[in-house]
């Protein structure tokens, strides 16, 4: 995912560079010196409420899915410190943003419709049933005759 450039999800549903902001923040973990230095962690906030060309369907849809990393605004914040280096991280975080917005763009899926068990199904489980109780109840107390 290119750094400066929009992010096409489909056609009509673009994430504009414009409409993200970066800001880098020191990471923790491990790394030594290097993580009390370099500020190689990302914050991406993308303003999902007020952002151009994402239909109003999607937009409802990605602050839904987005759950907490959501604000109460509607501004979608994704944090990336995955990578030690800078460079990786944006392009994770912008990824990890184009694959949110790509989800909440796909049509919902079509409803279940219920079937019914064939009458052939319905018989057999009906026999194995009755031979199941055969069985068991062979298993009794052997009566005098």
């Amino acid at each position: 995912m290119p750094i400066g450039e929009d992010i096409i999800i489909r056609p009509g549903i673009v994430v504009h560079d414009d409409e993200i902001e970066e800001t880098f923040i020191r990471a923790s973990g491990p790394g030594g010196q290097n993580v009390n230095k370099v500020a190689t962690a990302v914050q991406l906030r993308f303003d999902a409420a007020n952002a151009r060309d994402l239909p109003d369907h999607v937009r409802e849809t990605l602050i839904r899915i987005a759950g907490q990393r959501a604000t109460k605004d509607g501004v979608i914040v994704i944090e990336a410190s995955r990578y030690r280096l800078q460079e990786r991280n944006r392009e994770d975080a912008r990824q990890r943003l184009a694959d949110l917005v790509a989800k909440a763009s796909e049509p919902p899926p079509k409803p279940r419709k219920k079937t019914k068990p064939s009458k052939g199904a319905v018989e057999r489980r009906l026999k194995e049933k009755s031979g199941r109780a055969g069985v068991k109840k062979m298993r009794g107390r052997v009566g005098l005759d």
